[in-house]
């Protein structure tokens, strides 16, 4: 699952995954369940961590970025934040126009080094 970023967002119609900030007092896997209720209206189970990123951004600005696994969840899909969201399969995601600090993981996926 891939979502667009609005026309109103930074780095507007690039793609990325659900997912988000972590809150004081969370676990990035709480963090990640939480955000996925907000963005996508969904119970998740989140699984194993797949990869951890560190992005420094050209502007000077550094993301740490953790992904997570998620093989099941309950509820229907609402996008709540995004422009579009897809189910895309791992060798499609190269053709997606991702944020910068996603790219090297999208190349690893539809490889097949990850998952």
């Amino acid at each position: 699952m891939i979502g667009q970023r609005r026309a109103d967002q930074p780095m507007a119609s690039l793609w990325e995954f659900p997912g988000g900030k972590i809150e004081p007092g969370e676990t990035p896997e709480q963090a990640l369940a939480r955000e996925l209720s907000e963005e996508l209206g969904i119970v998740a189970t989140v699984g194993h961590l797949v990869t951890r990123i560190r992005h420094n951004y050209r502007h000077g600005g550094a993301v740490d970025l953790q992904f997570f696994a998620v093989h099941e969840f309950s509820g229907e899909i609402v996008n709540n934040i995004y422009q579009q969201v897809r189910w895309v399969k791992l060798e499609q995601l190269p053709t997606y126009d991702f944020l910068a600090a996603d790219r090297g993981l999208i190349k690893d996926l539809a490889a097949g080094k990850l998952l």
